[in-house]
């Protein structure tokens, strides 16, 4: 998988990055989807909506991902690193100093890379709290997708709350 992606020190002179743990969970969720005969993969629509955000390799959206996109395996690994390095800035900051394992860290950037959601979530208050087994509950309330329970995300939140778990 490589080596765990850096990043700058943070404000508290920590440096913060996303472990083997971290990067093989996101990309075991993200999978490479969408693969074409040639090689290629090409941007899908969200299995929730069925439509935005529209997805192309390692869980990449933004507004530069539509339909029709087509990329190569270089361009999804490319674009996992500056997306997870995204994640890692963002995680890291609303972390700060708070008491948190590696395996907390990764966790919480997969659910953050997946979801967007970790500010403001009780799942953050719990963590910066210390009370890292409630926190590690609250993975599994985050399982809806176009109003429906997707089974990958019940599974992908089992697996992030399992590693938020080993501390």
């Amino acid at each position: 998988m490589g080596d765990p992606i850096n990043l700058l020190p943070d404000d508290a002179g920590q440096h913060r990055v996303l472990g083997q743990a971290g990067a093989h969970l996101i990309k075991s969720f993200e999978g490479c989807a969408k693969a074409r005969p040639d090689g290629r993969f090409e941007a899908y629509p969200d299995p929730g909506t069925g439509g935005k955000p529209w997805t192309i390799g390692w869980g990449t959206t933004g507004p530069d991902v539509v339909k029709g996109l087509i990329w190569t395996q270089g361009d999804c690994d490319r674009r996992f690193l500056l997306d997870a390095q995204h994640f890692v800035n963002q995680v890291a900051a609303l972390v700060g100093n708070a008491p948190t394992s590696q395996n907390q860290f990764d966790a919480m950037v997969s659910f953050q890379y997946n979801t967007g959601h970790l500010a403001g979530s009780t799942l953050l208050a719990k963590h910066l709290a210390g009370d890292f087994k409630g926190a590690a509950a609250e993975f599994g309330k985050w399982t809806h997708a176009g109003g429906k329970v997707l089974p990958g995300l019940v599974k992908r939140r089992a697996a992030e709350a399992a590693l938020y778990g080993q501390g």
